[in-house]
């Protein structure tokens, strides 16, 4: 024990609720995490709601993976310091916060409607009007990362869906764009097909995101590999760029960072609210996310979900809901930080 020497300092300077955790208990816990019923020498194992595999096999990064504490989901961000593991738990503060956003969001609908059909009556090929549409993709990708920041995790829009050919048909598009940035996208998926329950278009828009970041972060030139693999009743889905990686202040915070002050960082980051949309993806799939550097170099985000099959012996209905994108491309409002503005040219 040696190694805790100074963290219960370290624990007491953390807003959020946070303690270690050493061979699966409890060894530390701050002032914030004792009102969650929390105890040292407890087994963080049975508290795993989704991602108990993958806290098993942790060996480095960054994991965000959900608890249930006191009846309630929570999410924890973990990272490895001294040997040990410090979990640190979404708060109620964060909770308000992504719901604020969302609410910002939906009063910005009805205006930017207005620029866009303002927009799409201009006629032209010149470089201003595919800027205009550009700027308007982004404004479309941000709400909808805003409206959604506020989502609970729930499985009641999933439905029978084979996973490999869903990520394919993303991952087919998002390849020929990715061309005219300069870079390249190499998708190796399964042998066989999967089916399992899937929120479609929360899964395209978080494997978008995820896309999103690896070319943002990729040199002209460069390649991000991206795969589907399976252990049991769990798949992976790993994305990995040949960027840079992850700056090791930002890791910790990776998974909440529109808490942080814009002003101040790179741009390329974010507000990283594709992160929160990639998180909750994760819990409602059953899994959870890993953000690591195997080889030192480059940054490699793991999605994993587990395969569950729909039990209930109920057909389910689609569900009919309001297209987040406004009619727009999903791949081309998701890429659209990223893409050059000449791929948003309207067609005569």
């Amino acid at each position: 024990m040696e190694e805790l020497k100074g963290a219960p300092d370290l624990l007491d300077l953390m807003v959020q609720p946070g303690f270690y955790v050493e061979n699966f208990k409890i060894v530390q816990l701050n002032a914030a995490a004792e009102g969650l019923l929390l105890c040292p020498g407890m087994d963080i194992r049975p508290l795993i709601d989704s991602g108990l595999e993958e806290y098993a096999s942790f060996q480095g990064g960054c994991l965000y993976l959900r608890l249930r504490l006191t009846q309630t989901a929570i999410g924890a961000s973990i990272v490895k310091q001294n040997g040990m593991d410090v979990f640190l738990l979404d708060t109620q503060e964060c909770d308000s916060a992504l719901q604020a956003l969302s609410l910002a969001a939906r009063e910005l609908r009805g205006p930017l409607a207005a620029i866009t059909a303002s927009a799409d009556a201009l006629q032209g090929e010149d470089v201003q009007l595919a800027l205009l549409n550009r700027g308007i993709h982004q404004l479309l990708r941000i709400l909808g990362n805003m409206s959604d920041a506020g989502r609970r995790p729930s499985a009641a829009q999933q439905e029978t869906t084979e996973i490999n050919a869903l990520l394919s048909e993303v991952l087919e598009k998002a390849a020929i764009l990715a061309e005219a940035a300069g870079v390249t996208i190499r998708y190796q998926g399964l042998e066989q097909p999967v089916w399992c329950l899937a929120d479609r278009e929360q899964l395209e828009r978080a494997v978008l995101n995820l896309i999103s970041n690896a070319l943002k972060f990729s040199p002209s030139g460069g390649s991000v590999d991206v795969s589907l693999t399976r252990s049991g009743k769990m798949l992976r889905f790993s994305i990995r760029d040949n960027g840079p990686g992850f700056a090791q202040n930002l890791l910790g915070s990776v998974f909440n960072r529109y808490l942080r002050q814009p002003c101040i960082e790179e741009g390329r980051y974010g507000l990283g609210l594709g992160m929160v949309l990639v998180r909750t993806a994760a819990a409602c799939h059953g899994g959870a996310v890993l953000i690591d550097q195997p080889d030192g170099s480059g940054a490699r985000v793991t999605m994993t979900m587990a395969i569950r099959q729909n039990t209930s012996g109920m057909l389910r209905s689609p569900v009919l809901r309001v297209d987040y994108a406004g009619e727009q491309d999903h791949t081309l409002v998701e890429l659209s930080d990223c893409l050059p503005a000449d791929l948003y040219k309207k067609e005569t």
